[in-house]
This record gives structure tokens, C-alpha cells and sequence, in this order.
């Protein structure tokens, strides 16, 4: 049984003066498609309400600088400014202490209601130096909790996992465990994984001892190669009797992953989406309900899945929670880059990625 407490989160108190006294906010429709109004009100990942015909609504499904729409039936729509359709009513203002309507939440949690003036503040930075200790053991009681309570932990990678031996079969082991309902990533951690699990290498070299091959260098271009003969990932595991790593354990246990195209991908696999919007769609597809979302050595999807992602979520019964981002990277640059998510909902730590997913692995009991 987990031992991990979720915070409770408090409503604003809508019978202060200034609720009460807000007027309502003011929303213009857009003139044609993917062009939003002047004076638009841009989101945050923190929650917001809105003053609608006399009273306060929260954007339940809100993400990093993106449009609110009022929808004909009163629902309130979060969407890109690309998404947006001509006659969408687009709620207009850039204030948010009720002046328009509009009042961002940022301290709802019991772990964020501290006295400060300012609405939106910055983390102290974070290094080699500091200690991690506390928060592995918050996150694998969270993961606990997460899997004992339905939650959905979605985790982006890098292809640092892709070559080690250790890191692969640790990852592979949280898929089989139900640790993992989703996966991010691009061509090379899956072209790489699949090497892994045809050849035993990544990128020529041996995933155990790091020794590169004969002719390594033509491994993933080989696998790449026999992946789009095979027409799919999943038809290539079957014709090569495979059932190894990350990819594979994905695919056994459907989990859904999303591998987003780069400039300089080798190949691509089949299931890389070229397209970057479609890509982007994509993810979010996936990111749309986690509760947990678990970034590893990956600079452009982490940065990628925190403007994805809200501070909180709210659940099918109405309950709002927090939703927890980690961004693990060996480059402290990395992982300070999403400091100004609010305390609660974002924990970085340096530190190799290919030790972190053992160390958590193992705090679960599922390596020894």
C-alpha cells in the first residue's frame, strides 16, 4: 500500500468582494481560422476561472499558452491558436485577479497556500549538488499510489535508455508492471530499442559492454530497414520473434506511444509521424489525461510536454489533483528550464537517466 498523501485542493472563496464584484468576461469571436482576437487571454498551467452570465467556471482541461473558447452550451474549450475556428468566441483579457473576469488559482494545494504577492514565482535552481533522496522516495510512493488508484503515468524519453542493457530491461519491467500508460518519444529511442533487441547493440555498440562491433554502424539502418519491410513495428516483432525492451513491452501490453519526427531522423520508422502539428496532436492525445508525467533525457520533448501540461487534473468524479511533472536530465540547463511550474507540480533532478530508471525500479521491487 502506498504511503503517498495527494494534496487536497481548496476552491477560491467566491463570496470575497472581488469575485463577487468581477464583471463578466468579455469574449470576441475569430475572425477566420487559426487567427485569435487582439487582446486574447492566453492560459497558463495553473488553474483559471472565468466569470460566465454571474458565475465562476474553471477551464478544466487548460495547458500553456493556448485560447479559452466559450462553446454554445456554456462549456469552456482550451485550444491552440492553430485550432482555433472562425466564430470561435475566444475569451479576451490580461489580467487575472477578477479586473476582467478572469482569476488564476496558483495556490489551490495545501503544498502551494504560502503568502506570496506574486501569482506566478520562480524555483530556487537545482544541481549535481543537491540531494534527490527525498524526492525518489515521494516518487515511487507516488507511482504506488498512482497505480493502486488508476492513475496514468506517461513518460518521455530520450534514447539514452536505448543503450544500456540495465536501463532497458528496467523500463520493460515498469511497462509489465503497470507502471506506464503511455510513451513519448522519437525515432531513435525506439529505432535504437530495436536494435537492442535484434542485435544486442545500439547504434553498433553492444549494450552490455559498450564494445563496438564489426560494421556497427550499419545496425540501426539495417533494423530500420527490415522495420518498414516488416510494414509495422508490431508485424517486425512477430517476424523476428521478438519480445525484448522497451518497444516490445509496449506493444505487449498495449501502450499506447507516440514517436514524434525529427529533420535528421534515420529512415523513419513506420509509426513516426512526420508531420509536426499532427505530432504534437498526437501527444497531447496522450498527455490529455496523466496524472503523472515522467520526462528522461530528453530536451525538446520535455519542454514539449510542460507547455502540454496543466498543474492539476480534474478526474471523472470532479476531484481536482495535481498533476506531477519530473524532468530528469544529466544537464542542469535541462531540467531548469521548467522551474517556473509551480512548486508542487514540477520536480527536476540531475543525474544519469540510466541510474535513475534502475534506482526507481528497483524501490519498487521489481529488480533486484
Amino acid at each position: 500500500m502506498s504511503k503517498f498523501e495527494m494534496p487536497k485542493y481548496h476552491h477560491p472563496d467566491f463570496t470575497q468582494e472581488m469575485f463577487a464584484n468581477a464583471p463578466d468576461v468579455k469574449y470576441k469571436p475569430a475572425e477566420k481560422d487559426g487567427v485569435v482576437p487582439e487582446y486574447y487571454h492566453s492560459t497558463s498551467m495553473y488553474p483559471e476561472y472565468f466569470k460566465i452570465n454571474g458565475k465562476w467556471k474553471l477551464a478544466e482541461e487548460s495547458r500553456m499558452d493556448s485560447c479559452v473558447i466559450l462553446c454554445d452550451d456554456g462549456h469552456l474549450e482550451v485550444l491552440e491558436p492553430r485550432n482555433i475556428k472562425k466564430d470561435d468566441k475566444v475569451l479576451l483579457g490580461r489580467t487575472e485577479r477578477c479586473e476582467e473576469g478572469i482569476y488564476m488559482h496558483c495556490h489551490g494545494f495545501e503544498e502551494t497556500c504560502e503568502k506570496l504577492d506574486d501569482q506566478f514565482v520562480f524555483r530556487q535552481g537545482r544541481s549535481r549538488e543537491t540531494s534527490y533522496a527525498r524526492d525518489y522516495d515521494r516518487l515511487i510512493e507516488l507511482m504506488k499510489y498512482e497505480k493502486e488508484h488508476g492513475g496514468k503515468i506517461v513518460w518521455a524519453m530520450g534514447p539514452a535508455f536505448a543503450f544500456d542493457k540495465s536501463a532497458r530491461a528496467a523500463m520493460q519491467a515498469l511497462v509489465e508492471n503497470g507502471y506506464a500508460q503511455g510513451l513519448l518519444a522519437g525515432n531513435a529511442l525506439a529505432t535504437h530499442d530495436l536494435e537492442g533487441a535484434l542485435l544486442h547493440t545500439a547504434l553498433g555498440q553492444d549494450i552490455y559492454t559498450q564494445v563496438s562491433q564489426p560494421n556497427g554502424h550499419y545496425n540501426h539502418l539495417d533494423v530500420l530497414n527490415k522495420v518498414r519491410r516488416s510494414g509495422s513495428i508490431p508485424q517486425f516483432m512477430k517476424d523476428y520473434d521478438l519480445d525484448d525492451g522497451i518497444i516490445c513491452s509496449c506493444v505487449n501490453n498495449n501502450v499506447p506511444f507516440v514517436l514524434a519526427g525529427s529533420i535528421r531522423d534515420d529512415g523513419p520508422l513506420p509509426e513516426v509521424i512526420g508531420n509536426v502539428y499532427e505530432a504534437a496532436n498526437a501527444m497531447r492525445d496522450v498527455v490529455r489525461d496523466a496524472t503523472t508525467v515522467i520526462c528522461l533525457a530528453t530536451m525538446l520533448h520535455t519542454i514539449a510536454v510542460g507547455n502540454m501540461t496543466p498543474s492539476f487534473r480534474v478526474l471523472k468524479d470532479g476531484t481536482i489533483r495535481p498533476l506531477y511533472l519530473y524532468a530528469v536530465d544529466a544537464e542542469e540547463f535541462v531540467v531548469n528550464k521548467l522551474l517556473d511550474r509551480g512548486s508542487l507540480s514540477a520536480t527536476t533532478m540531475v543525474t544519469n537517466v540510466q541510474d535513475f530508471i534502475t534506482h526507481v525500479t528497483k524501490g519498487l521491487g521489481l529488480m533486484d
